[in-house]
């Protein structure tokens, strides 16, 4: 092993820096991961790429980006039992106390402590040839699944399974997507392996329709926009979805997810960032409707999540559209801003 590897930071003003850093050792409960797969999140581009938005959990802190990584373990420090050299992991993408209520119940997205650390913003991520990561955070890969798999598990595909357990969707369910990026899409893979069906999807990309559609993710790819409403409606029976989730953060989309949700049904706002302004009673309490807002997964439930895909045969890497190597992070990072295809990946 060399003792230097290359990585990526971002800078802001939608810039990408290749810099070499030291390989690091793992500590106690420590594992090195050699990266396979690094895929971009649109989280990242929202408030790291084009600039430096966040604050508490959201603050970027200058470290390697990536907070969905995939690879094999090559290294592990004293106290690790569980996890091997030559073990395939996924990794969930937040480093926790390990002490509050919130990491005790495996919502390490939720920890306040201090010593919080998300993977890619506030400790070294997955764009790098190496991964210094938690035993704890760390789940073994299902030999089913492709490294691209993991990754996008990691934070995507978990995201909207836990949308959907929020949701308990079921065979009962029609459901209702508004954003067909790589969260939407995974919500319509996972929806559908849930039972849910027809599936009906919105976004205002024609690729991204498209994709859905092509992918047969969804069984109604409907233009936002103008006449959507109305589409939903025709496709219901006039009556709404059972189930709506939002995953764009847009306000007309969460708007439109809402209004189109069934009376007695249940609508979850998964999309972040932005603000919605809406008819309380006409759209929530007359409709007797249900509203969650949900935001990442589990431990617990990304370990289900992994084992479910194998089981149901599904591969969350056919929504990537883009893979690139660490060498075209430029590119890479400047497709995934465009916001017009699938999930974007990096890979070794």
């Amino acid at each position: 092993m060399t003792e230097t590897m290359a990585g990526v930071r971002l800078p802001g003003d939608s810039t990408v820096e290749h810099v070499t850093v030291a390989v690091p050792s793992p500590g106690h409960g420590q594992v090195l991961l050699a990266m396979k797969a690094s895929s971009i999140c649109g989280s990242d581009i929202r408030a790291i790429y084009r600039e430096h938005l966040g604050h508490g959990a959201e603050a970027y802190r200058g470290v390697i980006a990536g907070h969905e990584p995939c690879g094999e373990v090559v290294a592990v420090g004293p106290g690790v039992h569980r996890i091997g050299v030559g073990d395939r992991v996924a990794v969930y993408h937040i480093a926790g106390c390990g002490q509050c209520d919130e990491c005790r119940h495996g919502y390490l997205i939720g920890c306040t402590a201090p010593t919080r650390a998300a993977y890619g913003w506030q400790r070294d991520g997955g764009h790098a040839e190496y991964l210094l990561a938690e035993e704890r955070t760390c789940l073994v890969l299902p030999d089913e699944l492709s490294f691209a798999d993991g990754a996008l598990v990691s934070c995507g595909f978990g995201t909207a399974y836990e949308a959907l357990l929020r949701l308990r969707v079921s065979g009962l369910d029609r459901l209702l997507i508004t954003g067909l990026g790589p969260v939407g899409l995974a919500a319509a893979m996972l929806g559908r392996a849930m039972g849910a069906g027809p599936i009906i999807g919105t976004d205002l990309s024609p690729d991204r329709l498209k994709l859905a559609a092509d992918l047969g993710l969804v069984d109604h790819a409907v233009p936002a926009g103008d006449g959507a409403a109305e589409a939903i409606a025709e496709l219901t029976g006039g009556r709404g979805a059972e189930a709506s989730i939002d995953c764009s953060g847009s306000a007309a989309a969460r708007e439109l997810a809402l209004a189109n949700t069934r009376t007695w049904g249940r609508c979850a706002f998964v999309g972040e960032g932005g603000t919605v302004s809406f008819a309380v009673s006409e759209l929530l309490i007359h409709k007797q409707i249900t509203l969650y807002g949900s935001w990442v997964t589990s431990v617990r439930h990304m370990a289900d999540l992994l084992a479910n895909l194998a089981r149901w045969g599904l591969r969350p890497d056919v929504v990537v559209s883009h893979r690139y190597p660490l060498a075209e992070a430029a590119e890479a990072y400047r497709v995934a801003a465009e916001g017009a295809g699938g999930k974007v990946c990096i890979v070794f």
